[in-house]
């Protein structure tokens, strides 16, 4: 048999993967693996970064379902990497980074670009392999994608010594993998199906926290074919956008800091928490004594030390979550047997919650132009079909609550980490797993200079990425806690000296717009959205403008500010000094019903049952 070098063996290995797009940049430890990339039909997308090729494989992997693929050399190349590893492996993001390294007989004496990268990215990943031969490395390989897909999916990281990639053996590629230590589990326990199945079929108020795990496990329809059989509101986390239909009568929106309203008192009055593929992340309990005091929790989770890390479940259900559903739906049947009038009291009590405090905005004609209405005119000239990308801060959240997602795989932003400069990177990978979509990243002032070299690979790829940019001149959320809780001393967050953003988009040979009116802003996303490769919009909004409704750290999830204290809305500017201006938190609305009301009651019968 042909001997190959292990170079040429990688390059058989993704082959035999379906790899079919490699994100990274060279050095002299991958040099040679870059030779043979050329005669394979694998593409390799060159990025300006090693941490945006990590964050475009992320994206990829989070818009195609498959796993994303990166290649760096050894030392800063592979330090470099260690941010995008750690935002996939938070997000459950399968990811697997190939890093090059010093010879064998080099490591450990400081040679030229050494590091202990398996040693610095331990914490960072699900798991990471040093291959010390090149026979063992078809193996290593297989056992490295099925880490990153199986299970709760996480990032890899398999670093290259040089020697290994220039040694040559027998290409053989393993069938299968079978680890002893790492053998996760699918399929539910069918008494655990049963008792949640009667918790489900008895409770008054149930809801369903639903988080990425739905999607990655392909399971957005057995949720939807679950809710409506039973009529349970879902409500979705920042990863769970898609996984259940935004528009869809059932769907309550995001929780947590951020979240809607009637999401969050929906879930602190329930009697019921159904929560699948959620690791009830603290963003969405907000502070935990005083979340969802009154409710059984079911928790639906592939991972098992997921389940009771944060909070006590009543019935733990380990499983993948579509697998989970399916047995649940199979159990309770197509015409299933609740309290048909109890659920439309607990649906009627959730719509005056959203009448009460729906998401709500003030354009005025001729007023300064408002974030919140730049997300919907993109929601409406992209018909709610755009896969939305993000960078990290108020315009994420804006995003989140104001551009409804309908399917899987729609809503790609950096959650568990919160990585500013993932969207443009992010961008490129969805772009480049869904060539027919249309792909936006919807960035601030601050964060897209995070990475904002990427737009030559853009540019050098021909891809038709679309970039919104939110300028109000500060690092937004930040500034929103300074005008809040801080004085207003906005201490290091007002972005006085940002670059021309048409100029830096035309440098990068991409068409560049700018708005700071609402008529403006609905032209040139028309114009940007008709061009038919990249371009940059820049929307120069209110730099006032506060994201609610919030949750001030240490509150309970039904504590809420609303809106921005009366005391300091005529108060545009910077201001240090002067006392924290107090806060409107609201737990309920006038002529709502009593929100707690019997719910100790109601849990006690559950529990009983």
């Amino acid at each position: 048999m042909t001997k190959l070098s292990g170079a040429q063996i990688l390059i058989e290995c993704w082959k035999k993967e379906g790899v079919e797009v490699v994100f990274g940049y060279p050095g002299a430890a991958t040099v040679e693996i870059h030779h043979h990339l050329e005669e394979s039909p694998i593409r390799f997308v060159l990025c300006r970064h090693e941490q945006a090729a990590v964050h475009a494989a992320d994206g990829y992997a989070r818009s195609s379902g498959r796993p994303g693929v990166v290649l760096v050399t050894s030392g800063p190349g592979a330090t470099n990497t260690i941010t995008g590893l750690a935002g996939a492996n938070m997000d459950s993001v399968p990811v697997v980074v190939f890093s090059g390294q010093v010879a064998r007989m080099l490591i450990g004496n400081d040679a030229f670009q050494e590091v202990d990268i398996v040693g610095m990215t331990r914490p960072a990943t699900k798991h990471n392999y040093l291959v010390l031969s090149t026979e063992e490395l078809a193996q290593t390989v297989k056992e490295a994608f099925y880490v990153a897909v199986s299970g709760r999916p996480g990032s890899v990281l398999v670093d290259l010594p040089k020697d290994v990639i220039g040694g040559e053996t027998e290409f053989v590629y393993p069938k299968k993998v079978d680890l002893r230590a790492y053998r996760p589990h699918l399929t539910p326990h069918p008494l655990q199906v049963r008792k949640a199945a009667k918790l489900l079929q008895t409770a008054a108020r149930p809801v369903v926290l639903a988080g990425g795990g739905v999607t990655s496990s392909g399971a957005s329809e057995e949720l939807v074919r679950l809710a409506e059989t039973l009529e349970i509101p879902v409500t979705t986390t920042l990863m769970g956008l898609g996984g259940f239909p935004g528009s869809h009568r059932l769907c309550l929106g995001m929780p947590g800091m951020h979240g809607l309203y009637r999401a969050n008192m929906a879930l602190q009055n329930a009697d019921l928490i159904l929560a699948v593929g959620a690791r009830f992340d603290d963003r969405v309990t907000g502070a935990l004594p005083g979340f969802a005091t009154h409710a059984a929790i079911v928790h639906i989770d592939v991972d098992t030390t997921s389940i009771h890390k944060i909070l006590d479940v009543d019935i733990p259900l380990v499983a993948d979550a579509r697998q989970a559903l399916m047995a649940l739906s199979s159990y309770i049947g197509a015409v299933p047997s609740f309290d048909r009038a109890a659920r439309e009291a607990w649906l009627g009590r959730i719509a005056a919650w959203n009448d009460h405090a729906p998401l709500s905005y003030a354009q005025e004609p001729g007023g300064p132009l408002l974030p919140q209405f730049v997300i919907e005119a993109l929601y409406r000239k992209t018909s709610g079909k755009a896969v939305i990308c993000t960078e990290v801060g108020q315009h994420q959240m804006w995003a989140a609550q104001f551009y409804p997602c309908e399917l899987p795989r729609q809503f790609i932003s950096s959650g568990g980490l919160g990585v500013m400069g993932f969207g443009l990177p992010a961008a490129i990978g969805a772009q480049v797993a869904r060539p027919s979509a249309t792909v936006v990243d919807v960035a601030g002032d601050g964060s897209i200079l995070m990475n904002v070299q990427e737009l030559a690979t853009v540019f050098q790829e021909s891809l038709p990425v679309k970039v919104a940019v939110l300028n109000n001149g500060s690092l937004g959320m930040v500034r929103q806690w300074q005008d809040l809780f801080y004085g207003k001393r906005y201490a290091a967050t007002i972005l006085t000296d940002s670059p021309d953003f048409v100029k830096l988009a035309e440098a990068f040979g991409i068409p560049g717009f700018s708005a700071s009116t609402p008529e403006d802003a609905e032209d040139i996303i028309g114009q940007a959205l008709a061009h038919p490769g990249p371009a940059l919009m820049e929307f120069k909004v209110s730099p006032t403008e506060l994201v609610f409704p919030m949750v001030p750290a240490g509150k309970a999830i039904d504590e809420m500010i609303l809106a921005r204290p009366a005391e300091t809305a005529a108060d545009p500017g910077p201001e240090p000094g002067g006392p924290c201006p107090g806060t409107q938190v609201q737990e309920t609305g006038p002529g709502l019903p009593a929100d707690h009301g019997d719910a100790d009651d109601d849990t006690d019968d559950l529990e009983d049952a």
